[in-house]
């Protein structure tokens, strides 16, 4: 779901129309499908093989790395079952992380930084936000009680009855703060999530375009009422002159901003905000940086301002631990055995999606994310003449008793109620069709 020059006017309603469609697009969140087998059954969608070999544990050339700081954004109710993956994958050949909570604690020998601890000690008496951060800061892990790991669907204003999420948007200024003063002389800091998945390679290969002697802001954009900020789960880039900037707007309105964070839901839009007040202004970053994962990505969509195929990938998200896992194992056998650095989109459809969906066109257990709901269809079998019919349709799903067919394949992900299939010879004329990029596209970079 991420500008040619084309006259100002236009490209700003463009960006406007993609900006209300991302935002009402990033609130869905579902999880990666696990990796089925070549025979996968029809009958059972789940299995969880993992990539055929074992990668090396070298690490890749990146150039440009040690001039990096990687600052990644966690939580006291998650950091236990998230992190530890990516101190053997992602973070294993980082020269320089630091990882922020809400909880200051060790996760296998690595300090994990509580980035609240410099927030005014009467925003955390008065505020309801910090009734979790107090508890545990007096009792420890044991003050957690059940309803704090209690879980929801994401809406349109995040997920207000989760404790853990409502204390989150308060970590946003303050992490940026000491992250700044953690290495001061870091070119590029590199904002991640604990779900979120960074193919590094193909991110310094991105960064090394842009000049980070200017201030530069990359992510992918979203809106909310007049703020445009980048999502935080995408992960978003910040150049030294930039987090400079919003650290010196944050150092002197503190009691101002502690207000406005107060009577706002979302940390990323806050930080947003202040880079805005600061005169550095969003980089729209989409697809290269996504808030999907590869189940929910629609690799072929023309209906936003870019088309995805030949567009690099940088990050993926809402994954989890073993997701994160086989994306680093995929992405090391593509350096040892064939030399490939930079991942694009069309890599992602290639070599994993399309793969998955040939192994497996009929899936019981799992929704493809077919769209177009077909009233007349009263079975599986139904839905499937239907999309038959239809020379433009390649995937249709029967969830909740009801048809629904697609004209781009996505591959989905587990669902009770759903039984989903594709026609893969069509979309293999799609993917021939699209052929062999050129060159990878790396968007504006000035």
């Amino acid at each position: 779901m991420v500008l040619r020059r084309i006259s100002r006017r236009f490209a700003a309603v463009a960006a406007a129309v993609a900006l209300l469609f991302l935002y009402h697009v990033f609130s869905l969140q579902s999880s990666l499908p696990q990796r089925p087998s070549a025979r996968a059954s029809t009958s059972s969608a789940d299995s969880d093989i993992k990539y055929a070999g074992e990668p090396s544990t070298g690490c890749p050339p990146l150039s440009g790395i040690e001039d990096i700081l990687v600052v990644m954004k966690t939580g006291v109710t998650e950091a236990r079952q998230k992190v530890p993956v990516h101190f053997k994958t992602t973070l294993r050949c980082i020269p320089h992380y630091v990882i922020y909570s809400d909880f200051e604690e060790e996760i296998e020998g690595v300090k994990i930084h509580d980035a609240l601890s410099t927030i005014d000690p009467d925003v955390k008496m008065r505020v309801q936000d910090f009734d979790i951060y107090n508890r545990i800061a007096g009792k420890g892990r044991e003050g957690l009680e059940q309803q704090d790991f209690a879980d929801e669907d994401n809406t349109n204003f995040g997920k207000p009855n989760n404790p853990g999420w409502k204390l989150d948007k308060w970590k946003f200024l303050p992490m940026a703060q000491e992250a700044l003063k953690y290495k001061p002389d870091a070119k590029w800091f590199v904002f991640i999530e604990a779900d979120t998945y960074p193919s590094w390679p193909t991110l310094l290969a991105w960064l090394a375009k842009f000049d980070q002697r200017q201030p530069f802001y990359l992510g992918t954009e979203t809106q909310i009422a007049e703020t445009i900020f980048a999502h935080g789960g995408s992960g978003f880039m910040l150049s030294n002159p930039a987090l400079t900037k919003a650290s010196d707007q944050y150092e002197k309105r503190r009691a101002e901003l502690d207000d406005y964070t107060d009577g706002h839901w979302a940390g990323d839009c806050v930080l947003g905000k202040v880079l805005a007040d600061a005169g550095v202004n969003l980089h729209f970053s989409w697809p290269i940086l996504q808030n999907s994962n590869l189940g929910e990505l629609d690799e072929f969509t023309t209906e936003l301002y870019r088309h995805p195929w030949c567009y690099i990938a940088v990050a993926l998200h809402h994954l989890t631990s073993d997701q994160i896992e086989d994306l680093w194992k995929f992405e090391q056998k593509r350096w040892h055995e064939k030399n490939k650095h930079i991942l694009l989109h069309s890599d992602l459809f290639r070599e994993i999606i399309y793969p998955e969906i040939a192994s497996s066109p009929t899936r019981l257990n799992w929704d493809n994310l077919a769209g177009e709901e077909q009233p007349f269809a009263t079975s599986f079998e139904d839905c499937r003449e239907i999309c038959d019919a239809q020379k433009n349709c390649v995937q249709f799903s029967f969830r909740d008793n009801t048809c629904f067919t697609g004209g781009n394949p996505r591959l989905g992900n587990p669902h009770r109620n759903a039984a989903s299939g594709w026609f893969s010879s069509r979309i293999r004329t799609m993917m021939d069709k699209k052929g062999l990029c050129r060159a990878p596209e790396f968007g504006k970079t000035s």
